[in-house]
């Protein structure tokens, strides 16, 4: 199957942006409050999911296929750390929520 070249380039400008978005999770990470750390960490984690997912796009379709296995290496990263997010989300919001009956 011939993969035409301009997806090499979406690939490439989305690796680009997600890049660049390190830069505000690794301010966030020196900042004084532990809660905006432990959330940058995670933001940080998702960063890197995503690089691995569009860098392995990147390598298998500009390189060689060899370096498929990548993509869901950080697609297995990028799903672990959206459950954690999702999970600490729901125990803040039941722990917001006053008790009926208590």
């Amino acid at each position: 199957m011939d993969i035409p070249d301009w997806l090499v380039w979406v690939a490439l400008g989305l690796f680009v942006l997600q890049a660049l978005g390190l830069v505000p999770v690794t301010r966030r990470m020196r900042g004084p409050d532990p809660a905006v750390r432990a959330k940058a960490r995670l933001d940080l984690l998702e960063t890197v999911g995503s690089l691995l997912m569009f860098g392995g796009l990147m390598l298998s379709l500009g390189v060689a296929e060899s370096f498929f296995w990548i993509i869901p290496v950080g697609f297995a990263l990028s799903v672990g750390v959206h459950a954690v997010k999702g999970v600490r989300l729901i125990r803040a919001r039941r722990s917001r929520v006053p008790q009926e009956g208590s």
